[in-house]
């Protein structure tokens, strides 16, 4: 009896001590799931790394166009009265910028010039005179005696009648002087310019015309 008496006692003990080292386990484990937790937030630093990068670029702002100048146009019409179109002028300081878009037109080449009067009377529209040529110049680029202030490239019409185009007249002519007392326009004609012959390129009859105003501002 003794001796089971004994025995008891030592199971007692033993599981007593069992049941006090118990509680330390779970801090361990409490400290483990931290642990957890600190790991899982410190893999979120890539992230946060990424959200702190420089962000993109600005593009520049777009450059601002120059101002315009003094400008006029010319409304075209044939020789029935129709409307061809519209030409328009802009004063440089390289000189005049000659932009317009034609319709209604015959096909092929066409010279154009600006003419020293500002008068279109159809239907062969010689009340607008001669070309503008206040420097007594010969007819034509290629001429060494040239050229007439109002002398321009010839015109290239497609087969729908149409031709847009823009170019600079750098010789002797301005806005300024196409404004004298009796104005000028602009004539197309039916033939091209040869850009020599004096004193029209032979280019033929008037089959357009319009007088040139001021563009209102």
């Amino acid at each position: 009896m003794k001796i089971r008496a004994l025995l008891t006692t030592v199971a007692l003990t033993a599981t007593t001590a069992a049941l006090a080292q118990a509680p330390q386990a779970a801090p361990q484990a409490q400290d483990k799931s931290q642990g957890g937790k600190a790991e899982s937030k410190g893999q979120g630093k890539p992230a946060d790394a990424a959200q702190g990068q420089a962000p993109a670029a600005t593009p520049a702002p777009a450059k601002k166009a120059p101002p315009k100048g003094e400008t006029a146009k010319a409304m075209v019409k044939d020789a029935e009265g129709k409307d061809v179109g519209e030409i328009t002028f802009e004063q440089t300081a390289q000189g005049v910028l000659v932009k317009g878009t034609l319709s209604n037109l015959p096909p092929g080449q066409h010279a154009f010039h600006v003419h020293e009067t500002g008068k279109c009377a159809a239907p062969e529209f010689k009340t607008a005179g001669s070309h503008f040529n206040p420097h007594k110049k010969a007819h034509g680029i290629m001429s060494p005696k040239g050229k007439h202030a109002g002398d321009l490239p010839n015109l290239y019409v497609g087969q729908d009648g149409r031709v847009q185009f823009d170019t600079f007249a750098q010789t002797g002519l301005t806005l300024k002087s196409m404004f004298d007392k009796d104005g000028s326009a602009v004539v197309v004609h039916t033939k091209e310019d040869d850009y020599h012959s004096d004193p029209t390129g032979d280019a033929g009859g008037r089959i357009a015309c319009g007088v040139v105003e001021k563009a209102q501002q």
